[in-house]
């Protein structure tokens, strides 16, 4: 983002932050390891870091994610936060992912994703998954967010219907089923350990890395 003019216009919020972001750092306050980076994947609009970062002084926020416009709204908001521990974005794009396309970052000790894996192709949530095999030292944790279909089946109509316009919008979009994911992420090494319900028919998903 260097010699890239940053405004506060460029701060974006988005609707679902407001919704999940005590619920999630509820989960988060009690998983994340007491030092090192946490890095963020699809970060969006970039209010996790600002929000987290100053609360979780012991860790650094590393945030990323693909698209200009939201490279651009993250280092608002980590310029508006005035956080030392929340660091500028790393772009990464899981569709182009390989090992050779990852950022240089030091000392990656969690892996926090949210509201991604239905709003992509299920490539980007397997590169996902093979992104934290390749960063995370065995142990360490990653945190998935979002509604899930669970044998099967939705949890609730509400993400019938979500699942229905996920599908208009990109017929590659769509709820996963867990299983899928769990079973995806362990041929990364990544051990499922816990499911937790969030609110609106989400979930928390744990898993580490082997």
């Amino acid at each position: 983002m260097t010699n890239i003019e940053i405004t506060p216009e460029d701060r974006f919020q988005a609707d679902s932050t407001s919704r999940n972001a005590e619920p999630i750092f509820a989960v988060l306050q009690d998983l994340l390891p007491t030092s090192g980076t946490v890095l963020e994947v699809a970060s969006g609009s970039g209010e996790h870091g600002a929000i987290y970062a100053p609360r979780l002084p012991h860790l650094k926020w590393q945030p990323s994610d693909k698209d200009p416009k939201a490279l651009k709204s993250i280092e608002a908001w980590r310029l508006h936060s005035s956080t030392a521990n929340l660091l500028p974005a790393v772009e990464i794009d899981l569709l182009q992912f390989s090992q050779q396309s990852v950022p240089a970052m030091e000392d990656v000790s969690a892996m926090v994703n949210a509201n991604m894996i239905h709003i992509s192709p299920w490539q980007a949530g397997k590169n996902l998954l093979a992104l934290a095999q390749s960063v995370l030292p065995s142990g360490a944790p990653l945190f998935l967010y979002g509604p899930y279909r669970r044998g099967g089946e939705h949890t609730a109509q509400s993400n019938v219907q979500f699942d229905d316009w996920l599908k208009s919008q990109d017929n590659s979009w769509g709820v996963r089923n867990l299983e899928d994911v769990i079973a995806a992420a362990l041929e990364c090494s990544l051990e499922f350990e816990e499911i937790i319900d969030m609110p609106a028919n989400n979930y928390s998903v744990i898993f580490r890395r082997i």
